[in-house]
């Protein structure tokens, strides 16, 4: 039997998703709060691995197991396992076809902004702190330029593995509410850091250092090295994948 589930963390305890050598990875507590409730052990695959600090609300996984439990089972016997970073917020059944990863048609992040002179003590480890004055319009312009198919090898870290750089964005919007700025992008697949590095130069943008035309200057010229600081990890969040109508799968309704 295969079952799907919907997850979502605070990762600022975690070395990312993905279970690690050394450290914790949100991976393991997942896994293990699923092995007492199947009573067998459990690997769990995930739509978007997340970097360390990195949160999500609409992270999926599947796992298969020889365990019959009802979807309530799975939910309140798993949450009864997690720590309280952690939370599965639906669960079910699923074709033996579908896949957490590779049935995934879109993904979406947000990066989150505070944009004033105090910074937060209730924010600290969700949102990047920005002190200088932010140009959410002029930022929102300069992202269009991102938005399609394109080569985003300047936007990738130098480690990324992937063995193509090409990806397609389908909606990148930069909005303001008050103090606060949202950074909302989404896309078929991201590249390693590719959010981070396309929130850190679009706030160079943002703040008068380069023109609205830097970032797709940076975009064309496939060079990591000469774009703008990677953003921290905190302010980033998985909110939502999307998958083929005919899983029935739920999306994120904190999300639109």
């Amino acid at each position: 039997m295969r079952i799907a589930l919907g997850l979502e963390y605070d990762g600022t305890a975690y070395n990312g998703w993905q279970r690690q050598r050394t450290g914790i990875g949100v991976q393991e507590r997942v896994e293990n709060a699923l092995k007492v409730v199947a009573d067998e052990n459990i690997e769990v695959i995930c739509a978007g691995r997340t970097d360390t600090g990195v949160h999500a609300s609409g992270q999926v996984v599947h796992f298969d197991t020889s365990s019959e439990r009802g979807d309530r089972g799975w939910l309140l016997g798993a949450n009864s396992n997690l720590p309280d970073d952690i939370s599965v917020i639906w669960a079910q059944p699923v074709d033996d076809s579908f896949h957490a990863r590779f049935s995934a048609t879109s993904r979406s992040y947000e990066y989150l902004l505070l944009n004033r002179l105090e910074r937060s003590a209730l924010y600290r480890h969700r949102a990047w702190w920005v002190y200088t004055n932010l140009d959410a319009d002029r930022m929102h312009r300069a992202a269009q330029a991102l938005v399609g198919r394109h080569d985003f090898s300047a936007y990738r870290a130098a480690g990324c593995q992937a063995s193509t750089a090409t990806r397609d964005i389908t909606s990148l919007t930069v909005t303001r509410d008050k103090n606060w700025i949202r950074l909302q992008v989404t896309a078929n697949a991201f590249l390693q850091h590719m959010v981070r590095n396309i929130a850190g130069t679009l706030v160079t943008i943002g703040c008068g250092d380069e023109s609205e035309d830097w970032a797709a200057e940076v975009l064309e010229g496939r060079d990591r090295k000469k774009g703008g600081a990677a953003a921290p990890p905190h302010g980033l969040t998985l909110v939502d994948v999307k998958y083929p109508k005919e899983f029935e799968l739920p999306s994120n309704p904190n999300f639109n």
